[in-house]
């Protein structure tokens, strides 16, 4: 028998074309039957669904359904089922109640982990927002107790969370307000470790109640990852929250706020529909890395920024570039269609794995 020497053995090695190693694709769905649709058409290409249908009551029980026509497809499809549990509209009232107080509490607990058992969920998400920096501690706490709870039954507990940039408020009232309600509560570091991951929401820079601007620049998106993880939250803990909706700008009266600048989400087909009608170009924002377009309606300024497939990409990049564990994408049915093929050929494809119990 003819002896094969290492150095060969490692050449013939080094020829051979490994498959790179996909990456955790989470998509969002809602309940109306756009994103439903995108879901069953794209399931191929996405590892873990999570469909935004289940809500905290008061007394801290759970009410929602999942379609079953997405259980059904994931099941066909290898897909991980990630239901979202959510603070219903993001009242904060509510989720300080359960957070504080016991009774409520427990029950909460109790409710997401026979959620999960009873219908063989592969884990679950909070999607819990609007909860005030001074519950803090209490929402750590909570989140820790029920991974515990989750982790006893094979299940797992992962967070979508809104992002901030350092500790700092910043410098006006808005600054404050969106700190003290929306980015200050979540202490990312303790959260990665009780948790088995983070989906950090790098979208919604601009909102409704912001001038226009990108949905998600990305410099934006940058530096509040380098800031996430200069906490010391490892890369493989962390699911790089994606935007695939666009933001339209346009000036509005009613007789409550009166005359303001009003923002709205809508999909890229509506965005594209609105430049359509109107005979506008979109251009491309190298700094930002996303699809602009502003023009004179009437005498009066409006703006849209879209996100495209090549916006989609660009920020895709940033998992690869930081070795991040994957993406999680808010929300299917308002996507670019170029995006699907756009990620399949940047070898981007979500890992097609078995739901798994821990």
């Amino acid at each position: 028998m003819m002896k094969i020497r290492p150095a060969l053995i490692a050449l013939v090695i080094c020829a051979v074309r490994l498959p790179a190693q996909s990456l955790e694709a989470l998509w969002y769905s809602t309940s109306s039957e756009h994103s439903t649709k995108a879901f069953l058409d794209h399931a191929d290409q996405i590892s873990i669904v999570s469909p935004q249908v289940f809500m905290f009551v008061r007394d801290g029980g759970i009410r929602g359904k999942v379609d079953q026509r997405v259980i059904d497809k994931a099941k066909e499809k290898g897909v991980k089922l990630v239901p979202l549990v959510m603070n219903p509209g993001f009242d904060q009232p509510i989720m300080h109640h359960i957070l504080t107080t016991q009774s409520a509490r427990l029950k909460a607990i109790r409710s997401i982990t026979a959620l999960c058992r009873d219908h063989k969920f592969a884990g679950i998400q909070f999607d819990i927002e609007n909860v005030h920096v001074r519950d803090k501690d209490a929402f750590t706490s909570f989140s820790r107790e029920t991974a515990d709870s989750l982790h006893g039954i094979g299940c797992t507990l992962s967070a979508a969370v809104v992002p901030r940039q350092s500790e700092d408020p910043g410098p006006t009232s808005f600054h404050k307000w969106i700190f003290d309600n929306w980015r200050g509560v979540y202490d990312y570091k303790a959260l990665a470790e009780s948790m088995d991951f983070l989906s950090f929401m790098t979208y919604a820079q601009h909102t409704g109640g912001t001038p226009p601007g990108p949905v998600a620049g990305y410099r934006w998106v940058k530096d509040c990852l380098d800031y996430v993880l200069s906490l010391g939250v490892p890369p493989a803990k962390i699911s790089l929250g994606l935007a695939a909706y666009s933001d339209y700008w346009y000036p509005s009266y009613d007789t409550v706020a009166h005359s303001r600048m009003r923002g709205r989400d809508l999909s890229y087909a509506s965005a594209m529909k609105i430049l359509a009608d109107r005979g506008i170009p979109l251009r491309w924002d190298e700094t930002d890395k996303a699809m602009r377009a502003e023009w004179s309606e009437a005498g009066t300024y409006e703006y849209l920024w879209v996100e495209d497939a090549r916006a989609f990409m660009a920020k895709l990049d940033l998992v690869k570039q930081y070795k991040l564990r994957g993406y999680s994408v808010w929300v299917l049915g308002t996507e670019d269609p170029k995006t699907w093929d756009a990620i399949k050929a940047g070898g981007a494809d979500g890992a097609r794995t078995q739901p798994a119990r821990r």
